[in-house]
């Protein structure tokens, strides 16, 4: 009965000796992704789905990019809007992150007619900022002075951007408006 008695004492202590800072809550906000919609490049202001589009994130601290370097962000999807990560540099320093965005992935009308996808390469520029969040959560990132260039080639199928928002310290609004 003793025994009893002393593990409800300490698992009572243990419970109840935590702070509310020692748990990071769920509903915390975190480490914001740079949010991009697309838009039709004649209607400028009406959504408009990008057939078959995947997204690769090049990591462009190893040179030149490998398999490894590179990763899928979206796969295959028809969409009008995506989340992407950006990467954490140090605080206060230039960063770059590049996408590479293909359309129409692997699309074939029919064998004898193989239509190839259209790449095209996105490149982020910002400054990442580091927010105490609290002691159990850490720190998260926000990102300003938010930039963009498209990487020109023969068959640019991104042909206009704009920076709605140029500082990324949340999912709640539209960052970049890609016209195609």
């Amino acid at each position: 009965m003793k025994r009893l008695q002393l593990l409800i004492l300490s698992v009572t202590t243990v419970l109840f000796s935590c702070e509310r800072d020692d748990i990071c809550a769920a509903t915390t906000s975190t480490t914001p992704r740079l949010i991009v919609e697309f838009y039709d490049i004649i209607n400028t202001e009406e959504l408009k789905s990008v057939t078959r589009l995947t997204v690769y994130g090049e990591d462009l601290l190893l040179e030149p990019p490998t398999s490894e370097t590179v990763e899928t962000l979206v796969f295959n999807s028809n969409v009008n809007r995506i989340e992407l990560p950006l990467l954490i540099g140090e605080e206060n320093v230039s960063t770059t992150t590049r996408y590479i965005f293909e359309k129409d992935t692997n699309r074939r009308l029919d064998e004898n007619n193989p239509q190839n996808s259209n790449v095209d390469i996105l490149e982020i520029r910002y400054t990442p900022e580091f927010i105490y969040v609290s002691r159990a959560c850490g720190y998260k990132s926000q990102f300003i002075g938010l930039s963009s260039i498209v990487e020109s080639d023969d068959e640019v199928w991104i042909n206009n951007i704009e920076i709605v928002e140029p500082t990324v310290n949340n999912e709640n609004t539209v960052h970049v408006r890609l016209f195609h």
